[in-house]
Formats: C-alpha cells, structure tokens, sequence
C-alpha cells in the first residue's frame, strides 16, 4: 500500500510515516496542500492522512484528491479538534486524534488496509455468483457496495457489512471431498435467507463467504446485536455440515463503513447434529 501524508509538522509526519513504514506501508509525507493535489495527478496512493490546520475546513482538499484521482482513496483526518463524527462529515474516512498515539496510528493502517483489501475483492469481476434464492450476485453487490461509500462521502451515511464465511471450506474439501463443502456453503446461504430480515440484502462474494448489508441503523449497536445474534443463532445449525463429514467451523465478522473498521468476530464450530435415541 502507498500513503500520502499531508502535514506541515515535521515531527507528526515523520512519526506517522515511521509507524506507517513499520507496518509495511510505503510512506511519503508532502507538507503543502497545493503540492501534494500536483503529486496525486502523476502519483497514485491508496491512502491520505491529513491536517488542514490552521484550516479546520478540510472538505475541498477531499473532493480536489477524490476528482484528481479519478476514485475513493482511503482518507484520514489528523486532528487535534475534530471528532469522528466530524471527520466523517468532512468526508473522510476515518479520524486521527492528535496528539499522537502510535497505536492509533497501527490502527488506522489497519482499517485503510480492510477497506482497500475489500473494495479490490468486492471489484474483482474475474468470478462472479448468480442471483438465486434470496441471494444477489457479486457484481450487484459490489454496485450497493459503492453506492455506500459514495453516500458516506456526500452525506456521512454509516452502514455495516456483516461477512459470514464457511472458514474450513478447503479443510472439508481436502478431506471429504467436493460434495460436503458445497453443501455446508449452500446450506449456509440457506439459514442466513431464513435468519434475516425481509430489508436485509444477501450477496454472495465468494463460494463459501456471503455478506448481509445493514444501512444507515438508527442505533449504533444495532449492527453489533445482528452480527451476535447471527453468530449465536448458526452456531446452533447442525444441518449445515454434510453427514459424516468434518464439522462446519463458520466465521462471523462486522464491518463498519467508511472506516473499514472491524467491529465484530467470532470463529466457532456448529453444532453436532442430535445422536438417534436407542432402541
């Protein structure tokens, strides 16, 4: 990954690019806001962390990088005012804070590293999934996919992406053969149709991986209970592994948009299947 530092501190850039350098991040640091627009024409970069100060009104350097770059690079607002909130509405996806914390900068890596990663898997159209049973392609998704980031540029929308994985699909390929883990992946598209609700939009984005869309909630939480009450409720499934093959181990993960943040995880195996009573 390539990043773009905008800042007039020395000492804050510096640090930012050491941790960032650190990380495996390719790091440049440009002091001027007018320079560094001239650098993003010739250059591209997955991400840009910024001051603006003594402006605190950043929004027309987003837009200027958003136009000269021709897409949404990943945006972080280093400030020592702003809140998320804020920078959200600024534009950006992600805050920050200032002074700095090298853990916060680590973080912030991480989450401009998911999104990045998420918007190259979810614009890859080198295998796509048909709509069918509740179920929407890839490529539709993708397309709602972008509409969110594009909302949460123009009008500080949050949404959340719920991926629910079959995570030892290979395992049970490579030990029972093809039949078992196709079925455990149907089986486990079959019980998130069930699970949701009629507003939630299902794609599929991989052959053992789907994700649910959850739009502007009115409560934060919200996203957070949905991932835990997936999790819990599939957990329970036992008709999701195949009979006599391994175990479905499935994975439960939240994402929240713009700032590729991961909110939520959990790894567990699902339940065995009840033993016949004897006689």
């Amino acid at each position: 990954m390539k990043c773009l530092i905008v800042d007039s501190d020395k000492v804050s850039s510096e640090l930012i690019q050491s941790r960032l350098s650190a990380a495996g991040v390719k790091a440049s640091i440009e002091p001027g806001r007018n320079i560094a627009i001239k650098r993003l024409e010739s250059e591209p970069f997955d991400f840009i962390v910024i001051d603006p100060s003594p402006m605190r009104d950043a929004r027309p350097f987003v837009r200027e990088a958003r136009r000269v770059l021709k897409a949404n690079p990943y945006m972080v607002l280093a400030s020592e005012s702003h809140t998320l909130d804020e920078a959200i509405k600024g534009g950006f996806n992600d805050l920050l804070p200032k002074p700095l914390e090298p853990s916060a900068i680590d973080l912030m890596a991480q989450n401009a590293k998911t999104l990045t990663d998420l918007v190259n898997h979810l614009g890859n159209d080198k295998e796509d999934f048909k709509s069918a049973g509740g179920i929407i392609a890839k490529s539709a998704f993708n397309q709602l996919f972008l509409a969110c980031i594009d909302r949460a540029d123009r009008y500080a929308e949050r949404s959340y992406l719920l991926f629910i994985s079959l995570d030892n699909y290979k395992e049970i390929i490579e030990k029972d053969g093809p039949y078992p883990g196709e079925y455990s992946a149907a089986q486990l598209a079959k019980n998130m149709v069930r699970l949701r609700r009629q507003s939630d939009i299902i794609g599929q984005t991989r052959r053992n991986e789907y994700v649910l869309l959850l739009q502007r909630p009115v409560f934060e939480t919200e996203p957070i209970e949905a991932a835990h009450r997936f999790a819990e409720a599939l957990s329970k499934m036992h008709d999701i592994t195949s009979v006599g093959a391994m175990r479905a181990r499935i994975a439960v993960r939240l994402i929240d948009l713009p700032l590729g943040a991961k909110r939520v995880e959990h790894i567990f195996d699902v339940a065995e299947a009840p033993k016949a009573a004897a006689g």
